[in-house]
């Protein structure tokens, strides 16, 4: 297939697909013509790669996985450093999120206390009797 037709069925552009190649993550062949031309082995790293990244993982964070494919496997986290990635990932999300906690409960413990030496509204009759 062509490149027009590999960005349409991954959902991605061309300049993408030129980019993965400069990047050394797609490797396309060249027809006779000068075009590119690509496999269903190249759609399937393709999509390894869009999906990684929809987890959070960098273009070069893909390499293992793509690397990994590329030696015949069945899948791109089959191989010990793609398994690596996600065990790194993993620690930087579990990070992450403590972090945010902190500054969640940081926040909750200032709110409270901005609600507790705030003035009253004049405008607001304190358990007042509802119609």
């Amino acid at each position: 297939m062509r490149i027009g037709e590999l960005a349409r069925r991954t959902g991605t552009t061309t300049r993408a697909l030129r980019f993965y190649e400069a990047q050394g993550l797609l490797a396309a062949r060249r027809s006779a013509n000068g075009y590119r031309e690509y496999d269903e082995g190249d759609l399937q790293l393709v999509k390894e790669i869009q999906t990684l990244q929809t987890v959070g993982l960098s273009l070069d964070e893909t390499r293992p996985f793509v690397d990994c494919l590329r030696s015949g496997h069945e899948t791109g986290d089959s191989c010990a450093s793609s398994i690596e990635v996600y065990r790194r990932k993993l620690e930087e999300a579990d990070a992450l999120l403590s972090r945010l906690g902190g500054i969640r409960a940081e926040l909750a413990a200032k709110l409270a206390g901005a609600l507790a030496r705030q003035a009253p509204d004049p405008c607001v009759v304190p358990d007042a009797p509802r119609p």
